[in-house]
């Protein structure tokens, strides 16, 4: 039976907060703690103005707190917060050195410590967590040893986190130089990817809203999907054709969440910039969640801070089957050039919807039009297959005359095989030959 580490929970209340910010922010830390493996032993809130500037809470508060872990063996404390290195050693010097602090940043590294499957994600994580969470570890690398690490203190693969400072800087270096090496090929494979005409579309949302389900339900994309937070943290890219014969590209991104530091938003922004080079961004949202109206006001700021607001967006109210009218929460959504749709990705209601209004609007400002293409370039063919939707195909001695249905962007690409423009070079050519030829030449 696995043994849940067991941790207090401490929260403020801040004057200028909304109603039920603080616990709505505090139930979700929980989940954060039930995701990285530990349980709830208590939660303390205080009502403050500002928190104090060196230990957070008050000084009585924190006695209070002392108490609370001495007397029930409790080993871990964290703030749904962000604490600076100062306070959490003011607040570990008024605990003890058995127990742990964290913040709201050190448990959510921790869980992408866990999550993360791929190289570039594993560096990504423990790059941010040694600018981050190391730098409030240092000094207790000998209590680290002896507690035998826990929830906050783990790496990437179940490794140690680097906490000496000797090392630090170096690995931060290194890290850093093969993270660059990667985003290099990756600007690459996006450029091909631009090249190619072909449609990208962004599943983006709250993290637990259902991206991955989704995929999985439209791709057989074999992603993990779990009723946890941030169960995928890294970005898979997956085909999809369209009834029209379409293909178009799907990319499940890592779920967001309320007060995600910029600093984590800093950290991971080579894989939030699929969402920045997408045509379409298409937004899950979690229909059954009491909060789904702000998740979704805090997943377009994000959008906007990413520098990704104003691209056609697709509104998917995910988890329908668990409501008896979704179609009174999507009601006011629909506007401009933005649609809604009510699916489960679950059993696959309302998928069907959802595909016809992500076709359109993928399809939307394409033309028809007949390429002429020399039989010598036939692999534009394929090229043309995976970026447009081709109607008709003839195959003559010379040229494949090509029927197809395409979008400006795909169109400039191959505008060269353009029907109309070869008939134009062709008359140009002719008009200039007559005049070469029909002039009087003086002896």
């Amino acid at each position: 039976m696995q043994e849940f580490e067991r941790a207090v929970l401490v929260a403020l209340k801040l004057s200028d907060m909304k109603e039920n910010e603080c616990e709505t922010s505090l139930a979700e830390l929980e989940r954060l703690l039930d995701t990285a493996g530990g349980s709830v032993f208590a939660k303390l809130v205080q009502a403050l103005d500002n928190p104090n500037p060196k230990t957070c809470i008050g000084s009585g508060k924190l006695i209070e707190l002392n108490e609370l872990c001495e007397n029930n063996d409790i080993k871990l404390v964290i703030f749904d917060l962000e604490l600076s290195p100062a306070q959490i050693k003011n607040i570990e010097d008024g605990l003890g050195d058995d127990v742990r602090v964290l913040d709201r940043s050190m448990l959510i590294l921790d869980i992408f410590a866990l999550h993360a499957k791929t190289s570039e994600g594993k560096l990504q994580v423990e790059l941010a967590q040694l600018k981050y969470t190391a730098p409030r570890l240092v000094g207790k690398g000998n209590e680290l040893s002896r507690l035998g690490g826990g929830i906050g203190t783990r790496g990437p693969g179940e490794s140690k986190l680097e906490t000496d400072r000797r090392h630090l800087k170096r690995r931060i270096e290194q890290l850093s130089a093969e993270l660059d090496e990667l985003d290099r090929a990756r600007m690459t494979r996006r450029s091909a990817r631009e090249r190619s005409g072909i449609v990208k579309c962004a599943i983006v949302g709250y993290t637990n809203a259902g991206k991955s389900t989704l995929l999985n339900r439209l791709t057989d994309a074999g992603i993990l999907a779990e009723d946890k937070l941030f169960a995928t943290l890294d970005p898979t890219t997956r085909k999809f054709t369209l009834p029209s014969g379409v293909e178009i590209l799907l990319t499940d991104t890592v779920g967001f969440i309320r007060n995600l530091p910029h600093h984590l938003i800093k950290a991971f922004k080579s894989t939030l910039d699929e969402t920045v080079y997408a045509d379409i961004i298409i937004i899950i949202i979690d229909a059954s969640d009491p909060e789904a109206e702000s998740q979704l006001a805090v997943t377009e700021n994000l959008l906007e801070e990413l520098g990704a607001a104003g691209k056609p967006t697709i509104r998917v109210f995910n988890k329908c089957d668990r409501l008896d009218n979704a179609k009174v929460l999507m009601s006011g959504f629909e506007t401009g050039s933005n649609e809604v749709a009510a699916v489960s990705a679950l059993t696959g209601e309302g998928i069907d919807d959802f595909v016809a209004k992500l076709e359109r609007m993928v399809l939307d400002g394409k033309t028809d039009e007949v390429f002429r293409i020399p039989n010598s370039d036939a692999g534009v063919l394929n090229r043309l297959y995976g970026a447009a939707k081709v109607n008709s195909v003839e195959y003559g001695d010379e040229y494949l005359t090509v029927s197809a249905t395409v979008d400006a962007k795909t169109r400039g690409q191959y505008a060269k095989y353009l029907e109309q423009k070869q008939i134009a070079a062709y008359d140009n050519d002719a008009e200039t030959e007559t005049g070469e030829y029909g002039e009087e030449k003086d002896d």
